[in-house]
């Protein structure tokens, strides 16, 4: 390829992202596009309501029904649940009790002296691809990495004098994009995805499937190695067309607030010295605690990493007291904190900046429960897995499809546990007909997840994601961000989906206990 043809491929790139961001970003403010669909979703499970589907739904055994949610008891249930559906939704509770403790290190200088201490010894090149690897090992933390690690990314890369925004979508693309990756370390999805396919395989008429056990860890070699896939695509995207894009974007964010890269003063040093004392004295206490066999933090079969074990369901707490005490003690040790009202200041001021974020949460959750709630997104994923099967094409192919499919249906239902358990309940046992393995195709399932994550406005920390960008990029829209992360997803999608295929034409071991056929070894 020559310069000139390269220079104008670029100059395609830029053009058809330049576009979609325009679209995007006339599209309404979050908030209002969130209410507009919950509306959407009430007419148009209102007018299929009366329509009978011969589609079965595999939770109940009878024909799929969409729920009218304008129906008397409808609506009244959900003005009843509005409340609580807000405060219950997930998202929501992980963003804030973390972003306390975030904001007391931020506030007190920690993290800013920590960055920049870090990034003294670092090569400016091997910044992206660190950072994409941080994002994929976060996953051990379930989605702490939303609230950690991509704001984070962000800080370093303006603290190193490069786009903030490039930061972000790398950060991004290791948390979401790279949310099925293992970076050699089980993470809190391997046990709930097989859990949901050993349930979604027991639905299969064949003998052997009341038998079939599936290990937690079926498709760990297979993430891991994915996550090498996933470092190298993040790194070349970043620095190759995501950066050079974004040199005419003006960072115009409040000065006050974006992070720097003067030389640590002697107090600063100081501080970060108390302050590691006291991470690592935490982490010790926390270890001491956790060794033992009777040990509190671990589950009812021992396990500390099961997602039912209390350690697990703890790690946002433990996010907040991890963040919390050092930066009390480097407040203190700097100077930068003279009473406790100063502490008081930090979580007030991290909370203050969350509220544009609170707001969207409140639609978010309305309309994820009445999409839920009125049976379309279960519609759609049983008439796609329907039609995959009347296909009967070979095996790579179908293999294709489920990624595709999974993808499309990321589109609509963002939680991967909700969108598994329709998908898995009907294309597990359906692909066990054919001879496929629940390992296999719970693999195609997460090829197709995190490839889409990162581009779906409905995912639930998308608008989050949007307000990180703001603070650096006040005009950052929905558009903005998918048009950042569309190479990523179109990138991870083709490359991912042949790397799947490669494995099963190689015969590589998936993972644990796993097998590409259905009975194992057929």
């Amino acid at each position: 390829m020559t310069a000139a043809t390269s220079t104008e491929n670029q100059g395609w790139l830029n053009r058809s992202l330049n576009t979609i961001e325009r679209v995007g970003n006339k599209l309404p403010d979050p908030a209002l596009l969130f209410a507009m669909f919950m509306v959407a979703v009430w007419i148009i499970s209102w007018a299929l309501s009366g329509v009978t589907f011969d589609e079965i739904d595999p939770r109940s055994g009878k024909p799929i029904q969409v729920i009218n949610l304008l129906d008397g008891s409808s609506f009244t249930a959900f003005m009843a649940k509005l409340v609580n559906t807000f405060v219950s939704f997930p998202p929501l509770g992980v963003v804030l009790v973390a972003m306390l403790g975030l904001g007391v290190a931020e506030y007190t200088g920690f993290i800013n002296a920590g960055l920049r201490s870090i990034l003294a010894v670092t090569p400016k090149m091997l910044l992206t691809p660190v950072l994409v690897a941080v994002g994929i090992l976060s996953h051990v933390a379930v989605d702490a990495g939303y609230v950690l690690v991509i704001p984070l990314g962000a800080v370093i890369f303006y603290a190193a004098g490069r786009h903030p925004l490039a930061g972000i979508a790398a950060a991004f693309a290791g948390v979401s994009g790279g949310f099925s990756a293992s970076l050699f370390v089980p993470s809190s999805l391997d046990p709930l995805l097989a859990g949901l396919t050993q349930a979604s395989a027991r639905l299969s008429a064949n003998p052997a499937a009341a038998d079939l056990v599936i290990n937690p860890l079926n498709n760990f070699y297979f993430t891991s190695a994915s996550a090498i896939l996933i470092i190298l695509i993040g790194w070349f995207l970043t620095d190759k067309v995501i950066e050079p894009r974004l040199k005419n974007t003006a960072v115009d964010g409040d000065p006050a607030s974006l992070p720097t890269m003067d030389p640590l003063q002697a107090n600063e040093r100081r501080g970060l010295r108390f302050a590691m004392l006291s991470m690592l004295v935490t982490a010790a206490l926390l270890i001491v605690s956790a060794y033992p066999e009777t040990s509190a933090w671990r589950g009812t079969d021992g396990s500390l990493t099961h997602g039912s074990a209390p350690l697990m369901q703890s790690i946002v707490g433990l996010i907040l007291v991890f963040f919390l005490v050092p930066g009390i003690v480097y407040g203190y040790a700097a100077g930068s904190v003279k009473t406790h009202r100063d502490i008081i200041q930090g979580m007030s001021k991290a909370m203050s900046g969350m509220g544009y974020y609170i707001v969207m949460a409140f639609f978010c959750a309305q309309f994820i429960y009445a999409f839920g709630q009125s049976n379309l997104g279960a519609l759609i994923a049983i008439k796609g897995a329907g039609a995959l099967k009347e296909m009967a094409l070979p095996m790579g192919v179908t293999l294709v499809g489920i990624v595709i499919l999974t993808g499309f249906v990321n589109l609509l239902v963002g939680s991967a546990s909700a969108k598994w358990a329709l998908i898995g309940a009907v294309m597990v046992p359906m692909l066990m007909e054919l001879g496929v393995s629940p390992d296999l195709t719970q693999a195609a399932y997460r090829v197709g997840d995190s490839s889409t994550n990162i581009i779906t406005p409905l995912m639930p920390y998308f608008p989050l994601i949007v307000v990180f960008c703001q603070k650096y990029v006040k005009a950052t829209g929905i558009g903005t961000l998918i048009a950042l992360m569309l190479p990523f997803s179109i990138s991870l999608l083709t490359l991912w989906t042949l790397f799947l295929l490669g494995f099963w034409a190689l015969g590589i071991p998936l993972g644990i206990g796993a097998s590409y056929t259905f009975p194992a070894g057929m």
